[in-house]
């Protein structure tokens, strides 16, 4: 078989695979880039269990550690930032306060390395890692440069009240179109850093879907999309609509646009297929403008989309942190900083 034809059976078997493994968590993100640096990233939240959201203002100067024990790595956060909790243990998307953007998505082939509690490694909880991010780093390229030395380790385990054990990866997307993409495949962890990594879904590994996004590139858009709530074929559907969505610097039509190609690639609020009982459903979505710094957000559940405007949030060091409750259908409209209320800190999960 010639070696162009071996590469198509990979990637259309490598469709049918993630096709036929709908059970895993079906997130999806893309990054907008128009004239005038304007960066915009979008994503979904799909679950195949309810996951209860809030959104939390963090400011800086909070003193965080790993929550794995006495190996816990410590810090202090250098930049204030906005997240969103997941079960409000774990910060799951989030945007800091110099327009970095961390996004946490499923993907079940995830291994992480060893982790000895009375070892001399340093050691993470899996449920910081996206606010590690955002408390530490202005840029893709120093959050790469430093997580790639690898200094303490990324420690996993399951969801409270669940069989799910933790697996994801991490994007993250910077106002300069910078982007990476963080992953740990059999222990090891493996960065894709590149300002053309716009999209990504939640399996398979990157390079795989490197690899079924340039097999699309040569089938055209308008004339053919595969339609399913597969990883492949959401991945087919983002790539190809986020670079057909208008291009401009008007931010209303800008986020109009990113926003509907999210809601292109979500999955149905309680959709189901008989026999995959863990088929995931689209929870929540968010857009986050990392030139003007406003995080738009809205729920499966609630009629509006509303938006936080982190310039308007006091982020200095002792200002507390603040919560914004969206537990039992809360619904908000317009921009909404004046509603959040001081909060205890959120308490990471670990072990």
């Amino acid at each position: 078989m010639k070696r162009k034809n071996k590469i198509i059976v990979t990637i259309l078997s490598i469709g049918l695979a993630v096709s036929f493994n709908i059970k895993t968590e079906a997130c999806t993100r893309v990054v907008y880039k128009g004239p005038n640096n304007t960066i915009l990233t979008g994503r979904s939240m799909d679950f195949a269990i309810e996951i209860p959201a809030n959104i939390w203002i963090f400011p800086r100067g909070m003193k965080r550690n790993g929550e794995v024990g006495k190996n816990s790595v410590e810090w202090t956060s250098k930049y204030g930032s906005l997240g969103v909790s997941t079960w409000d243990i774990s910060i799951a998307d989030g945007l800091n306060e110099k327009g970095l953007n961390a996004n946490l998505l499923w993907l079940v082939e995830s291994g992480y390395p060893e982790f000895d509690k009375d070892g001399d490694k340093k050691g993470m909880s899996i449920s910081l890692w996206a606010q590690y991010v955002l408390d530490n780093f202005a840029t893709v390229n120093e959050a790469v440069e430093e997580l790639s030395k690898e200094s303490f380790a990324i420690v996993s385990d399951f969801i409270p009240g669940t069989n799910k054990f933790t697996t994801v990866h991490l994007s993250i997307s910077d106002p300069t179109g910078d982007n990476a993409i963080l992953e740990y495949i059999n222990g090891k962890l493996v960065i894709h850093h590149d300002p053309s990594y716009t999209v990504m879904t939640n399996d398979p590994p990157y390079e795989l879907q490197l690899a079924i996004a340039k097999y699309w590139q040569n089938i055209p858009g308008k004339v053919f999309l595969p339609g399913s709530v597969t990883p492949s074929d959401r991945f087919a559907r983002a790539s190809f609509f986020i670079n057909s969505i208008p291009q401009t610097d008007n931010t209303r039509v800008a986020v109009a646009g990113v926003f509907s190609v999210i809601r292109n690639v979500s999955v149905p609020y309680g959709f189901e297929i008989e026999g995959f009982p863990n088929l995931s459903t689209t929870r929540w979505r968010s857009v986050a403008d990392q030139k003007s710094l406003v995080y738009y957000f809205e729920t499966a559940l609630t009629p509006n989309t509303f938006w936080v405007d982190l310039k308007k949030m006091n982020f200095a060091e002792g200002s507390g942190v603040q919560k914004l409750e969206l537990t039992d259908e809360m619904t908000y409209a317009g921009e909404v900083s004046a509603e959040f209320k001081p909060s205890e800190p959120m308490k990471f999960i670990g072990l």
